[in-house]
């Protein structure tokens, strides 16, 4: 019986190419994301391009009236913010509000999340719920209660820590100094922000294999080494996601800045961004220079986003 030869494969012979399955699945998905992106183009591009425009002008009331036009001035606007104190003092104050903010954030919903997961059912249901009444509860409404709790008459954070025997407290105004202005709003856009933060943070902790960290427990790892070599680099997405959104909510506050603090404190020592150039378009009617503000801090957040994704993208790589 003769035997047939295989023949021989040549290794510098190139591979079958394979169907470009991947290229149609991307031509799919975005034909899929089209409809979101027009939709996307056609409610912010036309805004963008027109802040930007009128950031180049000096507009005022008599030019939004049409009693004058509008005097192209170019980087004036600019060269004007750039050159204010005031400016740069608001933006330090931005950076350090949002930052303390993104941070508790994170630091508290994280927290939760992992309490949700070592609770029975009745108490993680009460926590979900005290959540979402936090998430659910308007800007305006939620500031209006955190000053009722501490106002300085008739807080009931006073009146507790003064019947406690902190007899100081009684009277105390939370608003008038600029920490403790800026701590108190920081604490409620905390309370309003964390909920997200922990229901990322809880859905990608149950998602986890058990068969996971029972391999870890089996091999003896510890509490600690298991939530630092094991869940932590499985949730590492989550918290990319959860920080991204935050930086982005929390960096642009103005609600819960203006009402907590009357329109951004005692002489202005509360203010952000957000508040500053609402207060030098509308309230100054210098509208191209607060467009300028607008601009300015739109650069800024798309240039943090930016840094913080690269930053991610380098330690996944290596």
């Amino acid at each position: 019986m003769a035997v047939t030869e295989l023949p021989v494969l040549n290794p510098a012979t190139p591979p079958v190419p394979k169907p470009r399955r991947l290229h149609r699945d991307t031509v799919t998905a975005w034909l899929y994301l089209a409809p979101a992106g027009l939709l996307l183009l056609a409610i912010l591009v036309y805004p963008i391009y027109q802040i930007v425009l009128i950031s180049f002008y000096d507009y005022g009331q008599e030019q939004a009236a049409g009693a004058a036009p509008p005097r192209w001035v170019g980087l004036g606007n600019y060269r004007e913010l750039l050159g204010d104190g005031q400016f740069w003092t608001v933006l330090a104050n931005t950076f350090g509000f949002g930052a303390v903010c993104v941070i508790g954030a994170l630091a508290v919903g994280t927290g939760l999340a992992v309490l949700a997961t070592r609770v029975r059912t009745v108490p993680r249901t009460l926590l979900f719920l005290a959540a979402l009444g936090a998430w659910s509860t308007p800007a305006v409404a939620g500031s209006y209660v955190w000053l009722f709790l501490f106002d300085t008459d008739f807080g009931l954070v006073n009146e507790t820590l003064s019947g406690i025997g902190f007899r100081s407290m009684d009277g105390h105004s939370w608003t008038y100094g600029t920490l403790s202005a800026f701590g108190l709003v920081a604490a409620e856009v905390i309370w309003c922000s964390f909920p997200f933060v922990m229901v990322t943070m809880y859905a990608g902790i149950k998602a986890i294999p058990r068969e996971v960290l029972e391999a870890a427990a089996l091999d003896g790892a510890s509490t600690w080494r298991t939530t630092r070599s094991v869940i932590l680099p499985i949730l590492r997405p989550l918290p990319f996601i959860a920080t991204v959104q935050s930086i982005i909510w929390d960096f642009k506050i103005f609600t819960q800045i203006y009402v907590m603090t009357n329109g951004g404190g005692v002489a202005g020592r509360n203010l952000v961004l957000n508040v500053y150039a609402y207060q030098k378009a509308f309230a100054g009617q210098e509208y191209g220079l607060g467009s300028a503000i607008g601009v300015v801090m739109t650069l800024l957040l798309l240039s943090i986003t930016g840094l913080y994704i690269r930053t991610q993208r380098r330690s996944d790589a290596w």
